[in-house]
This record gives structure tokens, C-alpha cells and sequence, in this order.
């Protein structure tokens, strides 16, 4: 299933470029310093071990899409392993501003207490781990749970970026409350860039809705946006995988990097490389 653009996006023409956009009010402290190109923040050593995905997360081409300059103010939800906070944190923390958010760890349920202390801890091990990387002090690194935003945040931001964790809100009933906290982040032209697992063309909601197998079908997350306030604006097809049939009975799990079956068909699996992904922007309904 293919969108077409449904809004003209000015802004995306320039981002190929990635010129200078507007400097927004939380970048006043570094105004001065020179924003750094994205190819050399790709390039660095700190994503050695990152690069061999680059292949099928096509960051320079997904950011571009989503018209993210380093000046901006950007906030990623649940950064997990870092993949592409080692891209967005370096990028912004000099003339821009990196924002890391994640659900409410006590509205969660845990399977042991190390993992509810391992979750509550995520706060502060994240800005210690971020001010390492950016050389930023830990204090001025902005990371928080949802229920805890400032309110200095609020109409702030101009891009929110999610990046493979659709499936996880759509499953835990988290969406709603993820892009109430985002629609109060962005500003007036603030857009929301996501990156999801696409379920195949005429796929039921049964076996990619209600069943966890990390695919969703494009019109779900677009409904769900549209549920709370936004309208899709343009979809790319940068992080397509036509190897991809998305139909493996252990779900995306089955593919790198996870590989869930070990070394059983692993040969098969690299071939197939990374799951088939939407590429989606969304805007706030008028």
C-alpha cells in the first residue's frame, strides 16, 4: 500500500542539502558554534560497530526526509540500544537540541525487580551516557519520562522521531498517551517522522494488529495519528525491503539484527537483511 504526499512539504526540497533552518529558543546557549555535517557524524569512530546497518536504516536519507537540521530542537521517543541517538545527539548538540523521551516506568508492570530497577534507572544512566558522547554536561543533556516533561518543553520541539516502536505502543495501549505528550512537544509546524515494520499489502488487523509480531499495516499507524490530532503529510519509500515477505511465523524478531532462531537458516535470513519499514511523516491536523 502506497501514499502519496498529501501536503506540500517546502522544507524537504532544502533538507537534501541539510541548510540552515531557524534556531530554536533552546539552542540559544551554542548559537555561536558551527553546526557539523551529517556525512562526518556518520563517518565517526563512535559508530564503528553501528555502520554495516546504515545499509537498511538509511540514515542520511531518512533524516533528510523528515527535514532535520542540526540546528533544530528533536526529540526521540525510547531510544533503546542508541542506534540512532549516536547520530541525532552529536548532529544537534552543537547549534541544536537532542531531547530523549520514554513512557512512565511506574505505570509498567515488570517481571522481576531488576527490570523495574533497570527501567526507573533509564533517566539518568541515559544523560550520563549522552553527555560522554556529545561532551555536553549530564545536566544540560534533556532526557525524561512522559509523565515528568518539563514544562519548558512544551511547543518547543520541531521534529519527534520514533523510530521502530509503533508496534510496542500499539500493543502496550501506549500510543495515545505518546502523541498526546508529542503533540504538546512540537511546535505549531512541528512534525512527527516514524520509521515502522510494514505488515504485507492486505494483511488483516488480526494477524498485524492485534497479534504482536512486530509489523503494523500502514493504514493502523496512520489511524492511530489521526486519532490524536495529526494527518499524514508524505511517505517515503527510503527504508523499503522488497525481500521482506513480513509474513515469519517468530514475526520481525525472525530477521537481523535479533535473528531469534540462532544459527537455524541464519545464511537465508542476512540475505534478506533488515525487516521491509514505512517511512511516514506526519503533521498536525488543522
Amino acid at each position: 500500500m502506497k501514499f502519496t504526499i498529501l501536503a506540500p512539504l517546502s522544507l524537504l526540497a532544502a533538507s537534501a542539502s541539510f541548510g540552515v533552518m531557524a534556531v530554536p529558543v533552546a539552542a540559544d546557549d551554542h548559537m555561536e558554534a558551527s553546526a557539523p555535517a551529517l556525512e562526518d557524524v556518520l563517518a565517526h569512530e563512535r559508530r564503528d560497530d553501528d555502520r554495516a546497518r546504515d545499509q537498511y536504516r538509511n540514515p542520511a536519507e531518512t533524516l533528510a526526509f523528515f527535514g532535520i537540521e542540526p540546528t533544530m530542537t528533536v526529540a526521540e521517543f525510547s531510544p533503546g540500544g542508541g542506534w540512532y541517538t549516536r547520530v541525532l545527539a552529536p548532529y544537534l548538540a552543537p547549534a541544536g537540541t537532542y531531547i530523549a523521551f520514554q513512557t512512565d516506568s511506574d505505570a509498567a508492570t515488570y517481571r522481576s525487580r531488576a527490570q523495574e530497577a533497570n527501567a526507573k534507572g533509564w533517566t539518568e544512566r541515559f544523560k550520563e551516557s549522552t553527555a560522554e558522547m556529545t561532551g555536553m554536561s549530564a545536566e544540560d543533556v534533556m532526557a525524561f519520562e512522559i509523565d515528568e516533561m518539563p514544562e519548558e518543553a512544551a511547543g518547543t520541539v520541531d521534529r519527534v522521531v520514533i523510530f521502530r516502536s509503533m508496534h510496542g505502543l500499539n500493543i502496550g495501549n501506549n500510543a495515545d498517551t505518546v502523541l498526546k505528550a508529542a503533540r504538546m512537544m512540537l511546535k505549531d509546524d512541528g512534525m512527527v517522522g516514524v520509521v515502522q515494520h510494514r505488515a504485507p499489502e492486505g494483511a488483516s488487523y488480526d494477524d498485524y494488529g492485534a497479534r504482536q509480531r512486530g509489523y503494523m499495516r500502514v493504514e493502523d499507524v496512520v489511524a492511530i495519528f489521526e486519532a490524536n490530532g495529526f494527518e499524514l503529510a508524505a511517505e517515503s519509500e527510503v527504508n523499503a525491503n522488497d525481500k521482506d515477505p513480513a509474513n515469519w511465523e517468530g514475526g520481525v524478531w525472525t530477521l537481523p539484527p535479533v535473528l531469534r532462531y540462532g544459527d537455524q537458516d541464519r545464511a537465508k535470513y542476512e540475505a534478506i537483511g533488515e525487516s521491509d519499514r514505512m517511512t511516514l511523516l506526519f503533521k498536525k491536523a488543522d
